[in-house]
This record gives C-alpha cells, sequence and structure tokens, in this order.
C-alpha cells in the first residue's frame, strides 16, 4: 500500500504553494483580519480560476474530476497559508452534500456553479453552544417552510446557499432530521455577523423564517447524510490542519536559529529543542494519519469511518500544539499582534471546533473501533 503523493500531485502541491506565496501573504490575511471584508474576494476568485473549487467535482458537473487526493493536496496549502476564503464550506461541506445526496436535477444545478466559483456555500448546523446532536435542534420544515435560527454558521453571512439541518419527525432520534437546500439571498432568511476567535474566517447568526427549503435526500436521512459528509470533510480537513501545523514549526525554528541570547542561537538551548521536537513529532503523527484518510477517502474503503476520524483527532492535536508552541518558542513577542504567531492559533482554534469538538471525535473514533472489533 503505497500512500505517497505522485509526480503530478507533488507538481499540484508545488504550484498552489507559489500561487499562495504571491496571492496570500501574511499582509493580505491581515488585510481581512483587520478589515472589514468578510474574506478575501481577489483570492477567491484565483483559486476558483485556477480550478481548485471542481477539484473533486466531476467533469459531468462542470468539474475537474482529478480526484480527492488533489484536493487534499490544496486543502494542505489552504491550511499552510491561513487562506481568509470560504473553500472549506463550499467545497467540503455544501458540494460534498450534494454529490451524496442531491438529485440529478441538483447536481447539474448546483456543481457548475460551486466549479465556477459563482455560489459560495455553507453547512448550517449547530443552534447554539455545546455538542450538536438530532435532540439539540428546533429548526423544522412544516408545508416546504424553514423556520429556527442556526448559530454559528461559518461564511453564512456571505453563502448563496446553505445545507441546513431540519427536524420533520415527531422524536428526539437521528431519523427525525433531514437535510434541506435554502437560498440564502431569499426572502424569509436573515443573516448577522457574530465575531469569533479568528476574523479571517466569517461566521453569522443565521434566522429562517418561513423560508423556502428544498429536500436534500431522503427524509430522516438527515444525520446519515451528514455522517458521511463529515467523514470526507474531515480528512480534507485534517490536511488544512497539518499544513498549518507545519507552517508554524518552520516560523519557530526560523525564529530559534534566527535569535541570539548569551551569544548563542537560542535554537541551541535544550528547551527549546524539545519543544521544536514535539511539534515536529505531532506534525509527522498528523500527516501520516491524513495520509492514510486520504488514501481511504479517494477510494471510499470501508475503513474511511476510522481512517478519518484518526486523522481528524491527530491533526487537530497538532495544530494546536504548533501553533501555541511556537508562540512560546517566540517568546514575549510571541504575544504581540505585530507577529504573526496569532494567525495560525486563531485558525487552529477555529478549525479544531468547525465539525464538533475533539472529545466528539475521540468518542466517535473509540466507538468505531468498538464496531468493527465487534463485527
Amino acid at each position: 500500500m503505497n500512500f505517497e503523493f505522485s509526480d503530478d500531485q507533488k507538481l499540484l502541491k508545488e504550484q498552489a504553494r507559489g500561487f499562495l506565496a504571491s496571492k496570500c501573504s501574511a499582509k493580505e490575511v491581515r488585510r481581512i483580519l483587520d478589515g472589514n471584508e468578510p474574506y478575501h474576494p481577489e483570492l477567491w476568485k484565483g483559486v476558483a480560476e485556477m480550478g481548485w473549487l471542481g477539484a473533486s467535482i466531476p467533469e459531468e458537473y462542470g468539474g475537474l474530476g482529478l480526484g480527492y487526493l488533489e484536493l487534499c493536496v490544496i486543502a494542505e496549502e489552504l491550511g499552510r497559508a491561513v487562506a481568509p476564503i470560504p473553500f472549506s464550506s463550499t467545497v467540503y461541506l455544501f458540494a460534498e452534500a450534494v454529490l451524496i445526496a442531491g438529485t440529478e436535477e441538483q447536481k447539474q444545478k448546483y456543481l457548475p456553479k460551486v466549479s465556477e466559483g459563482a455560489i459560495i456555500g455553507a453547512l448550517a448546523l449547530s443552534e447554539g453552544a455545546g455538542a450538536v446532536t438530532p435532540k439539540t435542534i428546533k429548526t423544522s420544515v412544516a408545508g416546504g417552510r424553514l423556520t429556527g435560527v442556526k448559530l454559528p454558521v461559518t461564511d453564512g453571512d456571505v453563502a448563496d446557499y446553505a445545507v441546513v439541518a431540519a427536524r420533520t419527525g415527531a422524536g428526539n432520534d437521528e431519523g427525525s432530521i433531514s437535510l434541506f437546500i435554502v437560498d440564502m439571498k431569499a426572502g424569509g432568511v436573515t443573516a448577522e455577523a457574530v465575531d469569533t476567535v479568528d476574523p479571517t474566517r466569517s461566521h453569522a447568526k443565521v434566522s429562517f423564517d418561513g423560508a423556502g427549503a428544498e429536500p436534500l435526500g431522503a427524509a430522516g436521512q438527515g444525520w446519515a447524510i451528514l455522517d458521511k459528509v463529515f467523514d470526507r470533510a474531515a480528512v480534507l480537513y485534517a490536511f488544512e490542519q497539518v499544513g498549518g501545523s507545519q507552517a508554524a514549526l518552520e516560523m519557530a525554528r526560523d525564529y530559534a536559529m534566527g535569535r541570539y541570547a548569551f551569544g548563542r542561537p537560542i535554537a541551541s538551548f535544550q528547551a527549546i529543542k524539545h519543544k521544536l521536537a514535539d511539534m515536529y513529532v505531532a506534525t509527522e503523527l498528523a500527516r501520516s494519519n491524513s495520509y492514510y484518510g486520504a488514501w481511504a477517502l479517494s477510494t471510499d474503503a470501508p475503513e474511511l469511518a476510522i481512517a478519518a476520524a484518526t486523522a481528524r483527532v491527530s491533526a487537530t492535536e497538532a495544530y494546536h500544539e504548533c501553533s501555541k508552541e511556537n508562540i512560546q518558542v517566540h517568546g514575549g513577542m510571541g504575544f504581540t499582534w505585530e507577529f504573526d504567531c496569532h494567525l495560525h492559533y486563531r485558525r487552529s482554534k477555529v478549525l479544531s471546533l468547525v465539525l464538533g469538538s475533539l472529545p466528539r471525535w475521540k468518542d466517535r473514533l473509540i466507538s468505531r473501533l468498538e464496531e468493527r472489533n465487534a463485527a
């Protein structure tokens, strides 16, 4: 079993890194962090022109049909650059939900628009603080009209369409939840931007008041569809986290090599060596698990559920470790606004929650291992 990327995929990685280095410098990320724009429109346009939005979308739906390995390569570079664009919401969540559960008509309607960057997508699931379960979802649909409040919705204030989880059954079990596609610019939808720890990624409180709702997948199958979407997205987010971990490690290494104390580079001190070694090990462990997840995703292997949860857990821990220790290696300067360390720390916090918290993914991994071992 070979988990290595091919020469073509490595070339794509180099091209992606070069493009993002020229279009998404720390200065450009800070432009979004400090400004009022919810995302970087020029970068979004450039990414669409590069064809990245349609990398894994089949050619019959307007995509490039390259596959998931290529999308993983792109995701790692986006994470490395802390890209301030709604890429993950549109590609990992909205497009994947349509690919998994959409009718042929829905795929023909939405996926070409995603590929060309004509629309921004989102997933509206959470309804406040705490873990999301079928019982916590109060948003409901009656007579084709959606009513409820979702908070927070990543990119909810800029999305053109969103996949929304809503209650359609009487009980509190998974069978009571269905999915719907909602036009976010239509009547009955109000989006209000909310502040988060990472202003480079937009979040919103979205209220639905009798909004039109288009069914996505069979009634009562919403939770099962979300499980599949999350398994795929977990692998892709893991690559973003690995990219971020690697960037934070390199920032710490470069600073430690160039910063002198008592006539020596601080990188020569044992305490700094230990930190850098721990960051390296965490990143490589996450990378290995993410490669395994990429293989399972690209081959639709039965191990995908376990591989995805493993990648998610290790990548979340690695990005948190590296972004935190990068600040420590920088000493007092790492806490200042002027240094870029906090860009990765903020992004690591947001990515650690976007698909559910780390404890929930650890529980998910344990339950899936138990199910496999009991079979």
